[in-house]
């Protein structure tokens, strides 16, 4: 199995909702950094898994969409608390639809919200 992989990073901000959390229920800033893991068994005819080109496109696509940003007043997190679990899954499911190639198996976003916390979310490609 081959994997490519590219890491961005972007500053949005955001607060929790639905529980006691105490500074986390105040609107706050994280420099988050995003790293896309593309994996599949076989290489195109250029011998890549994916155009580096391409995966930074739409890596730079939703970055800059999020930038900058309260998640809370996102369409995409509407009735949600924006955990970094959901910013996650959010996150991988918009690059998945931006990236075209038939030889993907599978996609996985890891999002840290600082130096020592992140989640990650994987998904088949079909």
């Amino acid at each position: 199995m081959y994997t490519t992989a590219v890491k961005r990073d972007f500053v949005a901000q955001h607060f929790l909702i639905g529980g006691d959390w105490g500074a986390e229920n105040q609107k706050h800033a994280h420099h988050y950094q995003v790293e896309v893991q593309l994996s599949g068994a076989t290489l195109d005819q250029h011998g890549y898994l994916v155009d580096i080109v391409d995966i930074t496109r739409a890596l730079d696509e939703l970055c800059a969409h999020l930038r900058d940003q309260t998640l809370n007043d996102l369409p995409e997190f509407a009735g949600l608390n924006p955990s970094i679990e959901h910013l996650a899954r959010i996150f991988c499911n918009a690059f998945v639809q931006r990236i075209r190639a038939s030889n993907l198996a599978r996609v996985r976003v890891q999002i840290w919200e600082n130096e020592i916390a992140w989640s990650a979310y994987e998904t088949a490609v079909a």
